[in-house]
């Protein structure tokens, strides 16, 4: 499904911009988790765009840079038309400025999303 995303109309790129991917402005809800330290740090946003290797989002609280998170996006397709789908990936901050954090995605992978859509946390 992130191929739809490669088949998408870019945004356009800057004369300094040297991603090695497009990204594409897709607006969605966003839940996320640190996968580190002994305090389980969650939080909500939205994203503000989107690539194959990245996510770039708006959270409620800033993440320092080298964080490893996991992020669950609502996702705009559904299965056979009638069953929402969440991405789920796993990665790590490269950049934030204030509460703008760029992601970079390491694994990511599709699930099924319940009725109650991305409450039931970032890994459920």
């Amino acid at each position: 499904m992130l191929g739809a995303l490669q088949r998408a109309v870019p945004l356009p790129r800057g004369p300094v911009d040297r991603r090695d991917t497009d990204r594409f402005p897709i607006e969605r809800e966003l839940r996320y988790r640190v996968l580190s330290g002994k305090n389980a740090e969650v939080g909500v946003g939205k994203t503000v765009n989107i690539s194959s290797t990245g996510v770039l989002f708006v959270s409620q609280t800033p993440l320092s840079p080298g964080k490893r998170i996991e992020v669950s996006i609502s996702w705009p397709a559904q299965l056979d038309g009638k069953c929402n789908l969440k991405l789920v990936a796993r990665g790590r901050v490269v950049r934030s400025k204030g509460n703008l954090i760029a992601f970079e995605i390491d694994k990511y992978e599709f699930r099924t999303q319940g009725s109650k859509g991305l409450s039931g946390g970032a890994g459920g």
